[in-house]
């Protein structure tokens, strides 16, 4: 693999998450089919904004994905995850923005799949959209409720291979560690069944307290101007793989995700909204399916280790990633945020 394609930012300063080998793009888009876009507000007192993770290019109403919700802890405004955790499909794009800002991408989700299927809510049932939100009110004038739905169209109409990490979308205004926080990705390959199969994370990071983080040197970055505080922030991993899973599987995954954050330092704080989405491209569902069984592969269980390895190490490079991409930042008022890419350019 070209060590240009799988350098991500926490690479590039030598920071090395775990042993698995990155993907081609070390992107959540190393899996087939999906795409990643943003919509991104930075003006005035706004920083904020939608991403939008497109899990196949298909419809995804007629053909749904296996999918698993973990709540690592639940201080949270989220939309769509009870459905997902009865019924462990994904059926809807997932976006993530503001707290605030949910409402207005559950009404464009919506909008959106009736516009693809005019039978939704008529002749058969409704659409269970995904959105996760963290909350960006302390660089954002988040009262403003400046994000629209056609913000949200322009994100999931964005969505394409190449993913922008850093203060971008969703990330635009989120803070972690006390630094800049925002949008981070990373992707892991290894063997299975012969073959090759990948797992990647995306990550909106936007928790930990300031001198809490840890690098995976040793290190603890602490920035000069943000005092130690209650942990009140919140990060939401979505995590995609190429692996025939059932939901059950997906599930044990997506509790992974913790381990990952754990190594950061995190410890899940009674104001940290923590969630985690696990879906796999494999075993499509289909809506108006005709036999009253259905027959798929799935992964043996005592095969598992990997992918838990893998989630673990997307889930930390990616947050990395995300801090390291964002440079820094001053928002509404007085607020500001400084960049970990520039603490450890002095530390080097």
């Amino acid at each position: 693999m070209s060590s240009d394609l799988t350098q991500s930012p926490s690479r590039a300063h030598g920071l090395i998450c775990g042993t698995l080998e990155p993907g081609p793009r070390n992107t959540i888009t190393d899996i087939g089919g999906v795409s990643v876009g943003h919509r991104t507000l930075n003006t005035g007192d706004l920083r904020t904004g939608f991403t939008a993770i497109v899990p196949h290019p298909g419809n995804l109403f007629r053909e749904k994905l296996p999918a698993a919700v973990e709540v690592i802890n639940g201080f949270g405004k989220s939309a769509g995850l009870i459905q997902v955790d009865e019924l462990g499909t994904l059926e809807t794009p997932i976006l993530l923005t503001n707290t605030f800002g949910v409402g207005t991408g559950v009404n464009a989700l919506i909008r959106r799949s009736i516009a693809e299927n005019p039978e939704i809510g008529r002749s058969t049932g409704t659409i269970n959209p995904v959105v996760m939100e963290c909350n960006d009110g302390y660089l954002s004038d988040i009262q403003a409720m400046a994000l629209s739905e056609a913000d949200a169209e322009a994100a999931l109409n964005a969505a394409g291979s190449t993913v922008e990490q850093g203060s971008v979308g969703a990330g635009t205004g989120m803070s972690a560690f006390g630094f800049k926080g925002g949008i981070g990705t990373a992707s892991r390959v290894f063997e299975l069944g012969g073959r090759q199969h990948r797992l990647a994370a995306l990550v909106l990071a936007n928790f930990g307290r300031p001198g809490d983080l840890v690098l995976p040197d040793g290190r603890r970055p602490h920035p000069k101007e943000a005092r130690q505080s209650e942990e009140r922030g919140s990060v939401i991993v979505v995590l995609a793989t190429d692996v025939p899973l059932e939901s059950r599987q997906l599930k044990r995954i997506a509790r992974r995700a913790g381990a990952g954050l754990a190594r950061l330092g995190a410890f899940y704080g009674n104001g940290s909204g923590d969630i985690a989405l696990a879906f796999s491209t494999a075993g499509r569902t289909a809506h108006f399916e005709e036999s009253d069984f259905i027959a798929r592969d799935v992964l043996r269980e005592d095969k598992i280790d990997v992918l838990f390895q893998a989630t673990a190490e997307t889930t930390q490079e990616s947050v990395l990633n995300a801090m390291i991409a964002s440079p820094a930042m001053r928002g509404r008022g007085r607020s500001k945020r400084a960049s970990l890419a520039d603490w450890l350019r002095v530390q080097a």
